[in-house]
């Protein structure tokens, strides 16, 4: 009975790692297929190279300003978000090859920033340049 026991003992060493690395390929391959899947949208973003001034219509854009409190101003007036896109359509209407400037104040709210560039694509203009005000 001894020497039974000792030799069942000695057969069952070690981890069979079969069931192990197939699972490991199947993850693999899983991965690999979906990523083909998976695109990657993003803004593309124009940063002025120095200091950019928003005055004067010879600069070959139209300045969208953006204040801190919610105001936002085309051509020396407030207009209103829902307004931006009409505006825009005029003065692109103007000169064509103009692009949009939206200069932003440091505290102004995002989503609004986020809403007057949809306004500006609507408008038709994909030609859009980032600065903030001082």
């Amino acid at each position: 009975m001894r020497l039974r026991r000792r030799f069942h003992t000695e057969e069952s060493h070690g981890i069979d790692l079969a069931p192990m690395l197939d699972f490991v390929l199947n993850l693999l391959i899983f991965f690999i297929i979906t990523a083909v899947f998976v695109k990657e949208f993003a803004l593309v973003v124009n940063r002025p190279a120095g200091i950019v001034t928003t005055a004067g219509a010879g600069t070959g854009s139209i300045p969208i300003s953006i204040l801190g409190d919610g105001e936002i101003w085309i051509e020396g007036r407030v207009v209103d978000v829902r307004a931006v896109r009409p505006n825009i359509e005029r003065l692109h209407a103007v000169n064509p090859k103009n692009g949009v400037l939206i200069v932003a104040a440091p505290d102004a709210q995002t989503g609004l920033l986020v809403q007057v560039v949809d306004q500006v694509h609507l408008g038709g203009i994909y030609n859009i340049t980032f600065s903030t005000s001082d």
